[in-house]
């Protein structure tokens, strides 16, 4: 159904758009004036002194979830390279000693010079193994290879920097629930 919005037709004076225009910009006046004379009731942030507060719902840089042991839950199926647009997944596997799983990855690179942080490689994710959740937006290298951001960087992250709610990054090491998880493996508990 098409809603019409219906508007109140305009009076002579509307219709000479002076006025409209000098309205306009007494607007801007003001609101130059503002930053000018008050700058402190401006709603900015001053970044590099305070970061802003970011929502664990925004699309920031990659993680790789751990298992209670450490590993990575990456089972290398090669869903989330296959739904990359920006083909910037590399990933390589290997046939797994654990039983539970068919293959573990070697090398999982991202290159975040070419990765437009869609979001498509957490989705295709069968085991949650991908996320990004991170809450780092900054990316300062002086080299273009230090963006390419290998497994043993998705995988230092602490799981003190998440919620408590969050069960699967309180599993890993270093979570709340690691001991009972490693348990609930039947792995032992150093």
């Amino acid at each position: 159904m098409v809603r019409q919005i219906k508007q109140k037709p305009m009076n002579w004076i509307e219709r000479l758009y002076i006025f409209e225009a000098f309205r306009g910009l007494w607007t801007t006046l003001k609101h130059a004036l503002r930053g000018l004379l008050r700058y402190e009731t401006l709603p900015t942030v001053p970044y590099p002194e305070i970061k802003p507060e970011i929502s664990r719902t925004y699309r920031a840089k990659h993680r790789l979830m751990l298992r209670p042991d450490g590993t990575p839950r990456c089972v290398a199926c090669g869903m989330c390279a296959t739904a990359c647009p920006a083909h910037c997944i590399f990933l390589e596997a290997a046939p797994a000693e654990d039983g539970r799983i068919e293959k573990r990855v070697l090398r999982f690179d991202i290159d975040h010079l070419v990765c437009v942080f869609c979001g498509l490689c957490v989705e295709a994710c069968p085991v949650d193994a991908l996320r990004m959740d991170t809450c780092d937006t900054s990316y300062v290298f002086r080299k273009r290879e230090d963006f390419v951001t290998p497994m043993y960087q998705l995988m230092s992250w602490d799981p003190k920097d998440y919620p408590q709610d969050d069960l699967q990054s309180q599993m890993a090491p270093g979570g709340t629930k690691n001991k009972q998880a490693l348990d609930a493996w039947g792995l032992k508990v150093n």
